[in-house]
């Protein structure tokens, strides 16, 4: 996971700042266009069940090509059938020169407010476990990930909570600060520090 770019994307500017506050010097942070990037994966805040025709899955859609839903929805119904719970994540080629993956991490079960989850810190832990368990088997590794904000568009999610959320998830899996005391009253602990 050392080896692992993160390029964090921000269509706006609070969420660029709050990426900063918790981020500063671990990841690169930009504002603007998440398809102006190159990569080698791309990660889709989708829903589980694969439909990308709406919000920035329309976009991707749009820049990929419908091949790309229909292949993901193939992939869903054959491994998970038909429903990839939020909390898991698949990558799927893209066949495109510029990001040839994508990974869909589910911040949602359909589109719905999720502001008061903690589903960011779910879906980008996914992502994180999803490239790490790739590259351990792959001939063409995974380097560079695009992510954008996760819930952060439908989901309503509130900038701050989705930054401090995401790296909660980037401090377990690619810091492996992993809390082994306290039990489960820790662990509430943290679930709640992690909607405040």
């Amino acid at each position: 996971m050392q080896h692992l770019k993160i390029i964090l994307k921000a269509y706006h500017v609070g969420l660029y700042y709050a990426w900063k506050k918790y981020f500063s010097g671990m990841v690169e942070i930009s504002e603007g266009d998440i398809l102006t990037e190159t990569a080698d994966a791309i990660v889709s805040p989708a829903n589980s069940f694969g439909y990308m025709d709406g919000g920035l899955d329309l976009k991707y859609s749009q820049h990929f090509g419908w091949q790309l839903e229909r292949k993901l929805r193939t992939r869903l119904e054959r491994d998970y059938y038909g429903e990839m719970p939020v909390g898991q994540a698949i990558i799927v080629e893209t066949d495109h020169p510029d990001i040839p993956y994508l990974i869909s991490a589910p911040t949602m079960r359909v589109p719905m407010n999720i502001a008061n989850t903690v589903n960011a810190y779910l879906a980008f832990k996914a992502v994180l476990q999803t490239v790490e368990r790739h590259n351990q088997h792959a001939s063409n590794p995974i380097i560079s990930i695009l992510c954008p904000g996760l819930g952060t568009g439908e989901g309503r999610m509130p900038h701050e909570r989705c930054a401090r959320q995401m790296y909660q998830a980037y401090v377990t899996c690619a810091l492996g600060q992993i809390e082994k005391r306290g039990g489960l009253a820790k662990a509430v602990e943290n679930h709640i520090e992690l909607i405040k």
